[in-house]
């Protein structure tokens, strides 16, 4: 199979990754997490093309962060503030916008909830870059339930398209500079969009009659009953799944929430095992789920769960306050809690090194 990891368990442990990060607002965590995914991939990536996306990833994030800081300058915040750093002319508007603001003040209090704000959003697109930087979304096909087939390809089509066409953009503006035209601006923009596109079109062509050769779409007969049960336990436990889920983000449904989730997890898997009945495919040398699997997974489900205990416990550490400005601090043991997420740095298979 050659030395890899199951790329179940690195989306497992980038969501996990993610998870932790919407739990805090604290800078200096959440810059903890990036430096975490960030050294995870430098030293597990493979060199291949959707492994190339993460620096994507990364750039998508500033660009995120700058247009949250751009939207809370000209539109104003709803934090009150008393230190103004500078002021934009207003815009007066009528009295059917008001609370809505167009220039005017900007305070320090204001400018930095927006990059608290904004840097949570920003580090969970870094955690998502780092999992289609690690995992190979050919392979997450293989891995997914027959129920989930065509659903998955679906997606691993999407997740792979963003890698391949920056790898295009980046061989054609190689290839524009050694024949010494412009590869940057409006003209070297319009002169390798084409390219791109047309080499899109092809790639999606012979994609749809690669999968048209190989039955895609094609079911097997399944009885009336088991299609009705497996509808109801699907629809039924995924129903389960987001009572449940709502129940653990409120206080009221803190009694029921976990029993709930349980209890629409179970449902939803059944659907899915009975759903696979329909799915006419088989897997060649499947993937196995080893023990660096688990401990991988076990990392990011660490964070999570102790960054989650801490923002309950302490959540004037996890969540620095801006009114008044106070300087954030690195609380310890969140921190010590996020570095558990580099295990995967040792415990995972190096790409590099062959079987």
């Amino acid at each position: 199979m050659g030395r890899s990891l199951h790329p179940g368990a690195w989306w497992l442990w980038a969501l996990a990754l993610g998870t932790a990060a919407t739990r805090t607002t604290n800078p200096l965590l959440l810059a903890l997490l990036v430096a975490v995914s960030a050294y995870v991939v430098a030293t597990r990536r493979p060199d291949t093309p959707w492994s190339r996306s993460y620096g994507a990833f990364v750039k998508l994030a500033l660009a995120v962060l700058l247009i949250r800081l751009l939207f809370a300058t000209l539109l104003g915040s709803p934090i009150p503030g008393t230190h103004t750093l500078f002021s934009l002319p207003e815009v007066a508007l009528p009295a059917w916008a008001q609370g809505i603001r167009l220039g005017g003040a900007v305070t320090a209090e204001a400018l930095v909830f927006a990059l608290y704000d904004g840097l949570k959003l920003a580090t969970l697109l870094i955690c998502v870059g780092a999992a289609n930087a690690l995992a190979n979304p050919s392979r997450l096909l293989k891995s997914l339930p027959g129920a989930l087939y065509e659903t998955g390809v679906a997606v691993v089509v999407a997740l792979t398209f963003a890698p391949h066409l920056i790898a295009d953009v980046q061989r054609l503006r190689a290839a524009r500079r050694l024949r010494g035209r412009p590869d940057q601006g409006v003209r070297g923009l319009l002169q390798v969009g084409l390219p791109v596109l047309e080499g899109a079109l092809e790639r999606s062509v012979s994609l749809a009659a690669a999968m048209d050769a190989r039955g895609y779409g094609r079911t097997a007969r399944v009885p009336a009953a088991v299609r009705r049960t497996t509808a109801a336990l699907t629809l039924g436990g995924l129903l389960g799944v987001c009572a449940g889920t709502y129940g653990l983000l409120t206080a009221e449904g803190g009694s029921y929430g976990v029993p709930v989730l349980l209890v629409g997890l179970a449902a939803a898997l059944a659907g899915l095992k009975l759903g696979g009945r329909r799915s006419l495919r088989t897997r060649y040398r499947p993937d196995r789920w080893d023990l660096r699997a688990w401990l991988v997974v076990a990392s990011g489900v660490a964070v999570a769960a102790l960054l989650t205990l801490a923002s309950v416990r302490d959540p004037a550490a996890l969540h620095p306050g801006v009114v008044p400005l106070v300087a954030p601090t690195l609380p310890v043991w969140p921190a010590g809690a996020v570095l558990l997420g580099l295990l995967p740095a040792f415990a995972a298979p190096d790409p590099k090194e062959p079987s």
